[in-house]
């Protein structure tokens, strides 16, 4: 049985697609950021991004309450696509360790992996979770969690103007910051699906030891390009991000 729409959110639906491109979402983020997208798919690509709970059409959901119960949402609902055929996985920060986690539940579970594994904007979790991966954190205030989402884009202008809508965007960074949180690298975990990782050059969350780190944990290979801007690149990167995805056939440019 597929996944409801409203975990699975179809952002193109093309006919007979070769592939689709599955998208996890970072903290506090949502399916929107993966909108601008579309225009920069190849035309046999379909692009598909997972709804967390707690948010959009699962707003009524109550939110994960840790790590493990989010992870096995979000491998549920890839599951579902993976039965459809070819897939690359994607996640962009927070959602990089997911998207790893999600490929390793399903590679336990004897359910198709993913042909590629992007990881964007995110050091390998193998060392769990250290202070430079705490961002945002649970100790900052309301005022510190709105400038971070206002100065990575993560809060609109519609939602900046309404009050209650701001308020919601704050409750739902502190209940995705809480579920991360939990997280444990489980030792020995490895896939073996080949892994794109991506990062920023200005981006000072990232260790410089991202790359071997991340290609110990696959045994398919692993490529290492770094683009221009911070956490979330340039906004012009973040919106062509596809043409910068190696299993997509792109011709990725330092």
């Amino acid at each position: 049985m597929s996944a409801p729409d409203t975990t699975v959110v179809r952002l193109t639906q093309r006919r007979n697609p070769a592939r689709t491109l599955v998208c996890l979402g970072f903290c506090g983020g949502g399916t929107a950021s993966f909108h601008p997208w579309i225009p920069a798919l190849p035309d046999d690509t379909d692009l598909v991004a997972i709804c967390y709970p707690g948010r959009e059409g699962r707003f009524l959901e109550e939110c994960a309450q840790s790590w493990d119960e989010l992870a096995a949402d979000a491998a549920h609902a890839v599951i579902s696509v993976a039965a459809e055929g070819p897939y690359i996985l994607f996640g962009h920060s927070m959602g990089g360790w997911m998207a790893f986690e999600v490929a390793a539940r399903l590679a336990a579970a004897g359910a198709p992996v993913p042909q590629s594994l992007v990881v964007s904007a995110c050091n390998a979790p193998d060392q769990g979770l250290t202070e430079r991966d705490r961002f945002p954190a649970q100790g900052q205030h309301d005022g510190e969690l709105l400038d971070w989402m206002r100065t990575h884009g993560l809060l609109p202008a519609h939602v900046l103007d309404e009050p209650e809508l701001t308020e919601m965007a704050v409750e739902l960074m502190r209940a995705d910051i809480r579920a991360r949180d939990t997280f444990t690298f489980a030792p020995g975990t490895r896939i073996d699906v080949p892994v794109q990782i991506l990062s920023g050059a200005d981006d000072p969350v990232i260790g410089d030891d991202l790359g071997p780190r991340w290609a110990g944990l696959t045994t398919g290979g692993s490529r290492h390009d770094v683009l221009p801007g911070g956490h979330f690149y340039t906004p012009a990167v973040w919106n062509a991000l596809p043409t910068r995805i190696a299993a997509l056939g792109a011709s990725v440019t330092h």
